[in-house]
């Protein structure tokens, strides 16, 4: 290059540089202690968000959700980084497809949102143990969320590869993201450790600078802000419809005399467990108290403002036991489909009334489709195919090991061994609550029972000394919320038959998704004669969707008509967990994008208890166009 033109070009990156230097000068969001509000670029501000969870919605429809956020008056979102989402092994991080979150920030940017980022290390959520990968347990003792040396060496590690990614995504730096929360809900927690907290605070700073406002959340109660608040980081609550606003604000007022209230969680619904009514929440009530809090001049975010899917096995559980469904709908305002809801334009008429709306058309709710009926045929046991579903073989272990142990996550484990002694006459076999979470027991193939976690603790059993007695054990999701985070599935304790404790166990990890995807959908392993096939038992179906016809395909939903419960995929896409026996939800949401035209869709249900195709029955699922998400609950539930 010629000297004169690398003077050209120099002088041109130096200019740029400059350029960019004031504009980052002139990007500032701080709290105004004296004047109790936000400055953002030193103009007062006060922002009405909306929860969004990335790692919910199908990155196919990330734009048209916030879009739909952003015409209802809010002026940013909030989101969650889970963890265990982007690092489900010590040695492997996804930040790309439905895991890249930086995209997903550059999408509100662009849109026109500022983000609230709450990266954790632990959220909560209703997600599986509250973002924290379950990898962590392999460490039995670990104490979580606590100043222990396997934890923060773990969550140092996870954060120096998270938090320069979000870097460059903060207003300060030209991006969309104003505060980022620290921790989640601590207050709430037993080990109430301030060094762990201290910790959290310095690895923050130290990776995203001094300017960046670093915030925690506890619910409005004097006790949790107690140890949920710590110095340099800004304290806010969360309360939901029918609490007292000014008593709420008053227990903030406790741990920040000065500067801007906010609700970090204004609940628009409520979250579900199986076997518990749908849970709502009225819109005349959510408008009127959101009016109140707008007109004391607080900050909010609506959680949520769309729910979204616990797609595959991400959901969590509270206690005692109940793991919540597929469906994360949450009655918010924008449906876990992402159409339009009463409540939805209730509440943007409530933000008309203190920020102006913006102009121009609301992206309209998703057009749904009702394939119909599609038959299903079974094809293989779980019991014939475990060397598809177990490649590596099985484990041996004179006592039943965990997940953790065998490394497995989620899904599903068979533990298999032989009765030791004849059992004519009905043998009880027992287990005190090591059963986690729920257990299809079998011998020689026929089905004796299920053992369940705080619901069922023993099952009577018939066989021979020597029969194959199979214990196919569920994780039905960990605990998200309280001390019991440290949730360990399988077989965690003992089973006894009668006194005798059963020893010398076959331990299989199943591979699900690499089965499904590789296996079941391309035929290779069907069963030639399905009839009488014992249970749990995979079973597979096609349809076809008209290519000539414009806008196909759509969205759908999933039915499950006189089947009990299991899981489904479609095309390899794991929509998660059917359950219509327990209720409330009775379909699943299919997204249009997992489908095609190309060639017929095909799905794979593994049904675990009772299906209708047993001896030879004809038997479908059938996709319809409207959800049951309240459907009936059994009597006993």
């Amino acid at each position: 290059m010629p000297h004169r033109a690398l003077r050209g070009f120099l002088l041109l990156q130096l200019l740029l540089t400059v350029a960019e230097l004031r504009v980052q000068a002139s990007r500032t969001f701080e709290i105004d202690y004296e004047g109790n509000r936000f400055l953002k670029d030193g103009k007062p501000f006060r922002y009405i968000s909306g929860s969004i969870h990335y790692s919910r919605i199908p990155r196919f429809y990330w734009k048209d959700r916030l879009l739909k956020m952003k015409m209802a008056g809010l002026n940013a979102i909030e989101t969650y980084v889970p963890w265990n989402f982007h690092q489900p092994l010590p040695e492997l991080y996804k930040f790309s497809g439905e895991q890249d979150l930086e995209y997903f920030l550059q999408l509100a940017h662009e849109i026109g949102l500022l983000v609230i980022l709450r990266p954790g290390p632990y959220i909560c959520a209703e997600w599986d143990m509250g973002g924290l990968p379950a990898w962590l347990l392999e460490k039995k003792s670990i104490v979580l969320r606590s100043s222990d040396s396997d934890y923060l060496a773990a969550v140092e590690k996870w954060l120096g590869v998270l938090l320069p990614k979000i870097w460059p995504y903060l207003y300060q730096n030209g991006g969309p993201i104003i505060t980022v929360q620290v921790e989640n809900e601590y207050g709430s927690y037993f080990s109430c450790d301030y060094n762990y907290l201290r910790f959290l605070l310095n690895l923050f700073r130290q990776h995203l600078g001094k300017d960046v406002i670093l915030f925690t959340t506890d619910g409005a109660v004097k006790d949790f802000l107690k140890c949920g608040a710590l110095q340099g980081l800004y304290a806010t609550v969360d309360f939901g419809v029918g609490t007292n606003i000014t008593e709420a604000f008053m227990s903030q007022r406790m741990a920040e005399p000065k500067g801007p209230l906010v609700n970090s969680e204004f609940y628009t619904g409520w979250l579900d467990h199986w076997g518990e009514a749908h849970q709502t929440v009225h819109t005349e009530d959510l408008v009127s108290s959101l009016v109140d809090i707008l007109s004391c001049g607080a900050n909010v975010n609506m959680y949520m403002f769309i729910g979204g899917t616990n797609f595959g096995f991400w959901n969590g559980a509270n206690m005692p036991f109940s793991p919540q469904p597929t469906s994360y709908d949450y009655d918010a305002p924008l449906s876990e489909a992402g159409d339009l809801t009463e409540k939805y334009f209730s509440l943007r008429e409530a933000i008309g009334k203190f920020e102006k709306l913006p102009e121009g058309p609301i992206p309209p709710s998703t057009p749904k489709f009702a394939y119909g009926k599609v038959a299903m045929k079974q094809v293989n046991a779980v019991s014939e195919i475990l060397d598809v579903l177990c490649p590596a073989g099985p484990i041996n272990s004179t006592y039943p090991l965990t997940f953790v142990d065998v490394k497995q996550y989620f899904g599903f484990v068979l533990y298999r061994t032989t009765l030791p002694k004849n059992c004519s006459e009905p043998v009880r076999l027992f287990s005190l609550d090591g059963v986690h979470d729920r257990a299809y027991v079998s011998v020689n193939g026929i089905s004796q029972g299920i053992l369940e976690r705080n619901k069922v603790f023993s099952i009577n059993i018939t066989g021979e000394a020597g029969d194959i007695l199979d214990v196919l054990v569920e994780n039905l999701g960990r605990i998200n919320y309280g001390s019991g985070i440290n949730d360990f599935k399988g077989l965690i304790s003992n089973l006894t038959l009668g006194s005798v404790i059963l020893k010398n166990w076959l331990i299989f990890p199943l591979d699900m998704e690499e089965t499904v995807q590789q296996y079941l959908s391309s035929n290779e392993i069907f069963n030639s004669d399905p009839s009488n096939l014992p249970l749990p038992s995979f079973y597979v179906g096609r349809f076809s969707i008209p290519a000539g016809i414009p806008d196909l395909p759509q969205d759908t939903y999933i039915q499950f008509p006189n089947w009990t419960k299991g899981q489904v995929w479609i095309n390899g896409f794991n929509l998660g967990r059917y359950w219509p026996a327990r209720g409330p939800q009775v379909t699943l949401y299919v997204p249009r994008h997992i489908l095609v035209t190309s060639v017929p869709n095909n799905i794979t249900v593994l049904e675990l208890e009772n299906s209708p195709c047993s001896y030879g029955g004809k038997c479908f699922v059938e996709m319809v166009d409207k959800p049951v998400l309240d459907g009936p609950l059994p009597k006993t539930s």
